[in-house]
């Protein structure tokens, strides 16, 4: 059985604080791993709480 004592979908207030944190210079499915959850609901969750890549992390991707 899985750790994880919350319900599916769930996001803890310490899993808000991360994904706030990395995700504006750090890869998607990195942060994914991190917290234990599909690349999808990441991105889902980051785009709901209005959250986009760092313009700097962007231009060293390659892209503008």
């Amino acid at each position: 059985m899985a750790t994880r004592s919350l319900l599916k979908g769930s996001w803890s207030k310490a899993d808000l604080a991360t994904l706030k944190r990395l995700f504006p210079d750090h890869p998607t499915a990195q942060i994914a791993s991190k917290l234990g959850r599909p690349t999808d609901a990441v991105k889902k969750k980051a785009s709901r709480m209005g959250l986009s890549k760092a313009r700097s992390y962007l231009k060293k991707l390659g892209r503008s």
